[in-house]
């Protein structure tokens, strides 16, 4: 009989106290990957929330400088391991090999966390403020031990173990709490491996990293709740995300969510007469790229009716029609999309390509799909047209005039990205200010002419939106030093001699990088003696 493969609690691999098991499938086949890994139990819950908690305590008394020089021992190790990686996920998530996961989500993963290193190491993002008359000081500070819930779209990049709440979580000197995707168990475990193994060179405390794979959904709600935990960061689907936020609103406890979004599209009518066969090529590599399964996929797309407009939306169908269906990444995701394109056509959207399981490939496959519907049938029933599709599939709304289309945008919920393709030449412009006047209180990202999949490491990006994109929008999930204040809290100081203040909001700068706001000024220098 196969053993399951143990969970990581205070920094020991050791068997979990649960009976049941479960395996990841090979997308590409449908196939039950040989590895076991296990259900856990509450026993394992309470035994790494001890241990959390432990860790903590220690952490935030730890030189912010141990945990810069984890941030750059793990990048390094996943840059050296990266062929056994992307090879690892590759079959647990039928995902390209490469470049998308050697060469693009590999990459950006590590060079988040070296990111995450440089922001520790000069402190800013603490927002160190300081009033030398009243003798009030304040900064960000690590707030508790938090639970990281990655996707199975991003075995990497948004995975709990090495991903961008992983990242902030810890740069904000709080010890991580693990919980796998069960679509790639074995990835998330060899991310942990190599975490543990940096850590403990660095010297974290025992427990700083743990991984849990699996939990009962009682236990999952129990935990993200429990009076150990400070906050947790999740994503993934509506349902669960709920769910979860839910439990932590009855708790009191911080969640932060990427849920939901159908990242509207919207094609005015110059740029389609300009770039029609160069829209129609960007759209389909867009919707099509990782079989559709991105949290920025354009689900909807709006176009004033016109026979270009028309002839436009026949290109796309046809195009979607010619290219092979892509696996998704789970059988449950497949049962899903189902699920959600006969909703919609039941619900009177036309099918003008797609709409079924592809039955004559193997693995877990449905056919590319492009749907349409009118701009007044939209508006009498928005919330059902705004069913998410996760996969290559989109919903094309064709609004009788600009005032229709924008009164569509104007019944949408929230989503992460909206986008405007407008032409160059300048007769869209008054249409455009009309439609970025409706989606700007809609999205967190606003996107002009390029195709909103894929997000940016940079410090500018919002990847963050009004529900129910996400929990809140005042956060992003990308984009540190932003992304780290998720996981602090405010500590203030009130006329503490300067021996007994945390370095950061001591009278000398201690590193001579910091950027501190000294009475309203923002500034790298010292506190003048004087000034106190």
């Amino acid at each position: 009989m196969a053993i399951s493969n143990p969970i990581l609690i205070a920094d020991r691999w050791q068997a979990s106290t649960g009976d049941a098991t479960f395996q990841a499938y090979n997308p590409n086949t449908g196939e039950a990957l040989p590895d076991l890994f296990p259900i856990s139990t509450w026993q394992d819950c309470e035994r790494i929330l001890d241990a959390a908690a432990s860790a903590f305590e220690q952490l935030r008394l730890l030189d912010p400088l141990s945990i810069a020089k984890f941030f750059e021992l793990y990048a390094d190790s996943l840059e050296q391991h990266r062929e056994e990686l992307a090879a690892l996920a590759h079959l647990e998530t039928a995902l390209p090999l490469q470049p998308r996961l050697r060469d693009v989500e590999l990459p950006r993963t590590y060079q988040q966390l070296r990111q995450a290193a440089k922001a520790v190491r000069e402190g800013s993002w603490r927002l160190p403020t300081i009033d030398t008359q009243l003798n009030i000081r304040s900064e960000y500070a690590s707030l508790g031990p938090v639970v990281t819930i990655g996707p199975n779209n991003f075995p990497f990049a948004f995975n709990g173990a090495a991903g961008g709440d992983f990242a902030a979580a810890i740069a904000a000197g709080n010890p991580v709490i693990i919980k796998a995707h069960p679509s790639h168990p074995a990835t998330t475990q060899r991310l942990t491996q190599l975490a543990l193994a940096a850590s403990q060179t660095a010297e974290l405390p025992e427990g700083t990293i743990q991984l849990i794979y699996r939990l009962p959904k009682a236990d999952g709600l129990k935990l993200v709740s429990d009076h150990r935990v400070a906050a947790t960061g999740f994503t993934g689907g509506r349902e669960s995300g709920i769910a979860l936020k839910q439990a932590c609103d009855v708790a009191g406890k911080l969640i932060y969510l990427e849920m939901s979004s159908i990242n509207p599209v919207v094609m005015l009518p110059g740029e389609i007469r300009d770039r029609a066969t160069e829209l129609t090529a960007e759209f389909c590599t867009s919707c099509l790229m990782g079989a559709g399964q991105f949290c920025t996929n354009p689900g909807l797309v709006l176009v004033i009716d016109a026979p270009e407009s028309r002839a436009f939306i026949g290109a796309i169908a046809e195009h979607l029609k010619q290219a092979p269906a892509g696996p998704l990444l789970s059988a449950s995701g497949l049962k899903s999309l189902a699920s959600s394109v006969a909703s919609l056509i039941t619900n009177g959207a036309n099918c003008l390509t797609g709409g079924k399981i592809a039955t004559e490939y193997p693995g877990f496959r449905f056919e590319n799909t492009l749907l349409s519907i009118s701009g007044n049938q939209f508006l009498q029933a928005p919330r059902t047209y705004q069913t998410e599709m996760f996969g290559a599939a989109s919903l094309m709304v064709i609004a009788e005039n600009l005032d229709e289309l924008v009164t569509v945008l104007k019944s949408l919920e929230g989503n992460l990205t909206g986008t405007i393709y407008a032409s160059k030449t300048g007769s869209d412009d008054d249409a455009f200010s009309a439609v970025a006047g409706a989606l700007r209180t809609r999205v967190g990202r606003l996107i002009q002419n390029k195709m909103p999949t894929g997000v940016a490491v940079s410090p500018a990006m919002n990847h963050g939106g009004p529900y129910p994109s996400t929990g809140h929008p005042g956060f992003t999930a990308v984009g540190i030093p932003a992304a780290i204040r998720r996981f602090a809290a405010l500590h203030c100081y009130d006329q503490v001699d300067d021996k007994r203040l945390p370095t950061s909001l001591r009278n000398k700068n201690p590193n001579d990088l910091m950027w501190r706001s000294i009475d309203g000024i923002w500034t790298q220098q010292d506190v003048k003696a004087t000034s106190t």
